[in-house]
């Protein structure tokens, strides 16, 4: 510990050492944090895996409406990421609707290195020197006319990308529901009454196990389970073809309800 009449230690330029070192080091530090910003080589597999990961809690590249940061970055993956990589691939696709209103969009169009994650340096475009495919704007342009090679380039990506699409199966939503099926009264023949439920047939549903709950007063309900294709069947419909059975049926309550 130096006394209070001896000075710190100079450096060369007679600035007291320890405090100049603490300064450039904080100095060296932040500008490295700040340089070192992308997602990599947006033009490779591993490129978009780090925008995938990037936007997998994110709708937009910065904030929380489109804007020039994702237009930016849009142009420079130039084409609909696979499928496999679907955070991208949404995002993609929501930002390439915006085609007619991109110059509108909010923020000044920055540096690729000025974006992605702080632990990732762009290298976007530095491995290979293909001028062809930087100057093909995806969106097209309505001041100047498209080239008859990028427009022809576009087509077939977007038709690569359809078709990769039409081949993927569709993912079909289904729900599990468990429903209660009340009687009028203890003399309602149940075995009757679950007969008239299952006759209801309709695409999209299929009838599970059953059983008799006792209610009170040697009144029992009947409880169903059914799994139902989401887009086809609902819970409504469910509701007005069984209690149409009204000899029988006095109401139907949704008991449980689960997505598969």
């Amino acid at each position: 510990m130096p006394r209070r009449d001896q000075p710190l230690y100079k450096g060369s330029a007679g600035v007291a050492g320890p405090l100049c070192a603490a300064a450039g080091l904080r100095c060296w530090l932040a500008l490295r944090a700040a340089a070192a910003m992308g997602f990599g080589d947006l033009k490779s597999a591993a490129g978009l895996r780090v925008l995938n990961d990037f936007l997998a809690d994110k709708s937009y590249i910065e904030g929380y409406v489109p804007s020039q940061a994702d237009i930016a970055v849009f142009e420079a993956v130039g084409a609909p990421p696979p499928a496999e990589l679907f955070h991208a691939l949404r995002w993609y696709n929501h930002i390439k609707s915006y085609e007619k209103q991109k110059a509108s969009l909010p923020g000044i169009k920055k540096a690729l290195g000025k974006y992605g994650p702080a632990d990732v340096e762009d290298t976007t475009g530095a491995a290979t020197d293909n001028k062809d495919d930087d100057d093909i704007d995806l969106f097209g342009s309505d001041d100047e006319e498209e080239s008859e090679e990028a427009k022809k380039l576009r087509e077939e990506r977007l038709a690569q990308y359809e078709s990769k699409k039409s081949k993927k199966p569709a993912v079909v939503a289904k729900s599990s529901i468990l429903l209660d099926v009340k009687p009028w009264d203890d003399e309602t023949d149940m075995a009757k009454l679950e007969e008239c439920v299952r006759s209801i047939q309709a695409d999209g549903l299929v009838w599970g196990s059953s059983k008799l709950v006792p209610v009170g007063y040697g009144i029992k309900k009947l409880q169903i389970q059914c799994v139902v294709e989401d887009d086809k069947v609902g819970t409504d419909m469910l509701e007005e073809r069984i209690t149409a059975f009204e000899d029988y049926v006095q109401s139907m309550d949704v008991a449980a309800f689960n997505k598969i």
